[in-house]
């Protein structure tokens, strides 16, 4: 199995808006996961006016990240949708994302019960320097996506 194809087992999306690349690292007892991402023209968001990917983009790879954290944490069968209810302090560093580059993204667990969780994200380049951080915080409850899939 190709990374992509546990990916699409773990998220709730399809290719081409799988975004990661692969799981570096998880650990459930400290609370923290690590994804990578190379940028690359067969990324839908890819811009070839720019020669990479917006810098905006990094919000979708820290949400990716956190589903997959979720995904590992709940020991979930199947994936479940996750929603975005809002991101603290976006700070990136770099207009865009450069093609051939890749980056590591993780997110620390900041507070988490049942249905909402923090999580505090960090995207890093090739020399582990910090190139975009956020606070994001995110729901993933079973009666939301219930009313989703049954209307």
């Amino acid at each position: 199995m190709n990374n992509k194809e546990y990916l699409e087992k773990i998220l709730p999306h399809k290719r081409p808006m799988i975004l990661i690349d692969d799981v570096l690292e998880y650990s459930n007892d400290e609370k923290w996961i690590k994804t990578v991402v190379t940028i690359s023209k067969d990324s839908i968001f890819y811009d070839k006016t720019i020669k990479g990917i917006s810098s905006i983009v990094g919000i979708e790879y820290m949400a990716q990240t956190i589903g997959c954290y979720v995904h590992l944490r709940k020991q979930q069968n199947e994936p479940k949708i996750g929603f975005l209810l809002g991101t603290r302090l976006y700070n990136n560093k770099q207009e865009k994302f450069n093609l051939g580059e890749t980056y590591t993204i993780k997110a620390e667990e900041v507070f988490y019960n049942d249905d909402i969780a923090s999580f505090s994200c960090t995207i890093y380049d090739k020399d582990n320097d910090e190139i975009a951080s956020a606070t994001i915080n995110a729901y993933q409850g079973e009666e939301v996506e219930k009313e989703l899939i049954n209307g």
